[in-house]
């Protein structure tokens, strides 16, 4: 980073798309509750101390803040441009169909007041009824992914330029490859729930051998959706970890990520990480 005394955040080269490299830690901006007006503040917060990788989607309701700090960022000089940045958004359920996923894309690059997204991902392998984006889903509102269907669109977001790299969200091997058997253009990320009491290892083989990106959401640990527990943070085993090492629980749970062939983000617009050197 270029802030006087940052650490500079690594950095990884996706294999497919034409996205710049992709910051290995990145901040979230959803949360349980969903809090958008709280989004620009937190956003302008971490770009002052060094974070350039922000994750978002249709479904969190903070594009829109997101877009703005953004560009107040520029406006103040904390950032030289957009450029500057690694943006990833998000395809909902109910906008997985082959007809919905261009004009998603455009309103998300609408709500962010951005020329194109970094990377852009099928949020889940569920296709809902189309209408408003709603959460939770209701099951009676589920019906077939057309998976050929909705990645070729993915595939003409790429290369119109709008967005810089495709992927996947919570995809299992048996979705990828579904994915992998009508591609054209590789999805470059899988972003799936990852941490040390789910360390996904047969999904992040899975993922290396076929050249695919896997970035971690909730490597803190989610949350319950009730607000409460973190089987992470709340770890006896991590603590002693910690305390042994003199560093926080948060701290030694950032074991070197790149080396491990992932990425880290998180799922809190209130919540920060470190990596531990």
């Amino acid at each position: 980073m270029s802030s006087k005394g940052m650490t500079a955040v690594p950095e990884v080269a996706l294999r497919s798309g034409n996205a710049r490299p992709m910051p290995a830690v990145g901040m979230g901006t959803a949360a349980i509750p969903p809090a958008p007006e709280a989004t620009k503040d937190a956003v302008l917060a971490a770009i002052e101390v060094g974070y350039r990788h922000f994750d978002t989607a249709a479904l969190y309701g903070t594009e829109k803040p997101l877009g703005e700090a953004v560009a107040e960022a520029a406006r103040r000089g904390l950032i030289q441009s957009r450029e500057e940045v690694f943006v990833t958004s998000k395809l909902w359920c109910t906008q997985c169909h082959p007809d919905l996923v261009l004009p998603a894309l455009r309103q998300t690059l609408r709500n962010l007041q951005m020329e194109y997204v970094d990377l852009y991902l099928i949020h889940c392998p569920v296709a809902l009824k189309p209408g408003p984006i709603t959460f939770p889903a209701k099951r009676e509102d589920a019906v077939p992914l057309d998976v050929e269907g909705v990645w070729r669109a993915m595939e003409e977001c790429q290369r119109l330029g709008l967005a810089k790299a495709i992927g996947v969200s919570n995809f299992t091997t048996k979705h990828i490859d579904k994915v992998l058997a009508v591609a054209t253009i590789l999805p470059a990320v899988n972003q799936v729930e990852l941490n040390p009491v789910w360390q996904q290892r047969t999904l992040r083989d899975y993922c290396t051998e076929k050249g695919i990106h896997v970035a971690a959401y909730s490597p803190l640990g989610g949350q319950n959706f009730d607000g409460t527990g973190n089987a992470v943070m709340a770890s006896e085993v991590l603590a002693g970890i910690a305390k042994a090492r003199g560093k926080t629980v948060a701290q030694v749970r950032f074991w070197p990520a790149g080396r491990l062939g992932f990425s880290c983000g998180m799922y809190s617009v209130l919540g920060h990480f470190s990596d531990v050197r």
